[in-house]
């Protein structure tokens, strides 16, 4: 059932981006934004992009239809048989690029991060820990190959728990730094870093022993370029492009933001709050609607392919307009209650709230990719979303590029305007897909979709708006002066006012209707 997939991926995302939280916010108090924060962010965000197009469902793109076509037309040995030569495939090749980037790690730190050149300590070390660091990715890759094994048999536990591993692994390694007295010095990089290695091979064990306990028990075979792994990398490459452009971007973002003192920092603490978002809906519903879809085109019932393409656009953006206008309003105090303390100051609060507030205007755009590339990826066209991808990633340079420059001219926060470049090349993306999806015909908002987006919008805009005006009245309970709980307490009455405004419009207009969503969730051709 699509909307208990929904409910699984989204639920576990959303431990995990929980607990990712309690990580960042022991990473902040300990590091803060200094020079073994930024070190660790450029180490960290390489491995971790791999882990967001593999294991957030772009590498799928290409694999879940070819396995999903062999799995229901050939049978069960087949698939494993395709499975077993692309994961042969893939991590001989991985292999042998990890061990030549991890030798080449000095040059390319340069690319990397550009503006630690001129910081030699701090270039070293970004150097060290992302050699440290870097075997996460082949480990994720292999993950993300058997996640969509397990995904195309609608077993989607298992990949959606794997994510909480990395964040428990690198809760332990940041609390023995702690306890070591490591705060802001270069030995919690290290053990930071070692955290991220071991919690890949963690993740990926976890997900062996999960195929094997679904009844596929794969063997590693020596590799072969057969023609279903030659389909599989011709799709794959656009695919994993395509799919894991908002990742790539902001690997752009942190290499222009090096020229920043901090800004790599601050830009990772803001993206991980709007991520919270994108996680538990964009990915989930990403992930979940690609093999729905590509099971229901290849059955012909392209009526029923539809209903779950405005089902799933319905949801998406249901939780994330408002999300978006609450993340953009309440910035400031969401990221004092979380951050402020120990190392992360007030001056690193001012500093990465506009950042959020930045990053939410495309956090809507961002999970519309996620909807409308599963449309592209289940009919085998990952191309087309592949040149959009690049039209994406060309706005996303020059604009940050130029606002950075712009910014720092007029006196602003320079890493402001790479998140707003950031989201306006989201919102580039997303139209184009959804225009040329419409021109095709493979898309059409049905009435129900037509009648309440422009509610959902409304609810939204009149949150912000309650938001906005309740603020000031509640500044002083969040403020820095106060009490840590005073503070959570305040944050979480924010969030409370902003729920009951919302769904209560909602709920009020007819948008949803509790009496039906039970009925909803049990409806096998949704």
């Amino acid at each position: 059932m699509l909307y208990r997939a929904f409910a699984t991926v989204g639920g576990l995302t959303m431990v995990s981006r929980l607990l990712g939280f309690i990580r960042d916010i022991l990473i902040a108090a300990t590091l803060g934004s200094g020079v073994v924060a930024d070190a660790f962010f450029v180490a960290f965000r390489f491995p971790n992009l791999f882990r967001r197009l593999f294991g957030e469902g772009a590498f799928n793109a290409a694999f879940v239809p070819l396995f999903a076509k062999r799995l229901e037309g050939e049978g069960e040995g087949e698939a494993r048989r395709f499975a077993e030569e692309a994961m042969s495939v893939l991590f001989f090749s991985l292999l042998v690029l990890s061990a030549l980037i991890m030798l080449a790690m000095p040059w390319l730190m340069v690319l990397l991060a550009p503006g630690f050149v001129t910081d030699p300590a701090k270039y070293d070390l970004a150097v060290r820990l992302s050699q440290i660091a870097f075997p996460y990715l082949l480990c994720m890759s292999i993950a993300a190959l058997l996640s969509g094994v397990l995904n195309s048999l609608n077993r989607f536990w298992a990949a959606a728990a794997a994510p909480i591993l990395l964040n428990i692994v690198l809760i332990a390694a940041i609390s023995l730094a702690i306890w070591l007295g490591y705060t802001e010095r270069f030995g919690a990089g290290v053990i930071l870093a070692v955290g991220v290695a071991i919690a890949g091979v963690a993740q990926l064990a976890m997900l062996w022993v999960a195929v094997r306990a679904a009844g596929l028990k794969l063997k590693l075979r020596w590799p072969r370029y057969t023609a279903g792994v030659k389909r599989l990398v011709e799709l794959g490459i656009p695919g994993v492009i395509a799919g894991g452009i908002t990742q790539i971007n902001i690997v752009v973002g942190t290499m222009i933001a090096t020229l920043q003192a901090g800004a790599v920092s601050y830009l990772y603490y803001a993206d991980r709050l709007y991520q919270l978002p994108l996680g538990i809906v964009g990915v989930a519903i990403g992930v979940v609607l690609l093999p729905d879809l590509s099971r229901k085109l290849r059955a012909g019932e392209h009526a029923t392919a539809m209903h779950s393409q405005n089902r799933s656009l319905e949801v998406a953006l249901l939780l994330t307009i408002p999300a978006a206008v609450a993340l953009g309003v309440a910035a400031e105090p969401i990221i004092r209650v979380l951050f402020e303390r120990g190392a992360f100051t007030a001056a690193d609060t001012a500093a990465t709230a506009p950042a959020l507030a930045a990053f939410a205007i495309g956090l809507p755009a961002f999970v519309l990719i996620k909807v409308f590339q599963p449309a592209f990826f289940a009919r085998e066209d990952t191309k087309t979303p592949m040149r959009f991808a690049a039209v994406n990633m060309i706005v996303n340079v020059i604009g940050s590029l130029a606002l950075f420059f712009m910014f720092k001219q007029m006196g602003y926060l320079p890493h402001v305007g790479i998140a707003l470049a950031t989201s306006v090349a989201g919102w580039v993306n997303a139209l184009l897909l959804w225009g040329t999806l419409s021109h095709r015909g493979d898309f059409a908002g049905d009435r129900r979709l037509v009648r309440n987006l422009p509610i959902i919008t409304a609810a939204s805009i009149a949150m912000g708006a309650v938001l906005w005006f309740a603020l000031p009245l509640l500044a002083p309970y969040y403020a820095t002066e106060a009490n840590l709980l005073v503070q959570m307490a305040a944050l979480a009455a924010i969030v409370s006012l902003g729920l009951i405004v919302f769904f209560g419009l909602v709920l009020a207009t007819g948008v949803l209707d509790l009496r039906n969503l039970a009925g909803t969730a049990r409806d096998r051709t949704a």
